[in-house]
């Protein structure tokens, strides 16, 4: 996740959701090369033109050189189906999309989402359900790094179900302000003794965003 100093990482209309570096773009692309699928909310697919997939020819030849397929398994989460099938990333059809949601989904959605997407899997009734998930992902797509960009309601439920091993956090000197502005991790929120433990493994300075690496606490 790329942050401003203030902790946010789009403006309050989400009109604003790049506003990193183009060290920091390429910083991104990397660590796709490292992984098996790619992964984002629904908002993130629908208000931005992004594919989830692995970048030019020389990220895609890092990814074969590390015994991965060259194109990555792209996933959607989708809790209550709101995912709009005209997404730029339905367009790209050079690898799988996998669409998860839950039994909030009306049929109609659903029927939607599986005209375009390759596969929609329905993964708890009225939550992500992620242990179980995850194994099927697993068992079925061979994923066994999986990369999250966000936003910041699907961070939050990863946090919470205490799934997340590493952070990777782009701090950006900007200031981008207001209360409704997004967050790296938003949703329901909680107590401080609940609140998910990391050790910082490594902080970066290239011109003026710093780069650090976050491990979950042993």
């Amino acid at each position: 996740m790329s942050m401003a100093a203030d902790g946010k990482i789009a403006t309050a209309n989400r009109a604003v959701s790049s506003f990193s570096s183009a060290g920091d773009q390429r910083h991104l692309l990397e660590l796709r090369a490292t992984a098996d699928a790619v992964m984002c909310g629904a908002r993130t697919a629908d208000l931005n033109r992004i594919t989830l997939g692995p970048g030019g020819g020389a990220f895609r030849r890092a990814r074969i050189r590390r015994g991965l397929r060259e194109f990555n398994l792209r996933i959607v989460v989708s809790p209550s189906g709101t995912l709009d099938p005209r997404a730029h990333l339905f367009a790209d059809r050079r690898s799988p999309v996998v669409v998860l949601t839950t039994s909030r989904c009306p049929a109609t959605r659903l029927a939607r989402l599986r005209e375009v997407a390759d596969v929609v899997r329905v993964c708890g009734c009225r939550a992500i359900e992620w242990d179980p998930t995850l194994r099927w992902l697993r068992t079925e797509w061979k994923v066994h790094r999986l990369l999250c960009e966000g936003g910041g309601e699907l961070n939050s439920a990863l946090f919470r179900a205490g799934i997340v091993d590493e952070i990777h956090v782009t701090l950006c000197p900007k200031i981008i302000g207001g209360r409704e502005a997004p967050t790296i991790s938003d949703g329901l929120g909680g107590k401080l003794r609940d609140a998910a433990k990391f050790e910082i493994q490594s902080v970066r300075r290239t011109g003026d965003e710093f780069f650090l690496v976050l491990a979950a606490h042993a």
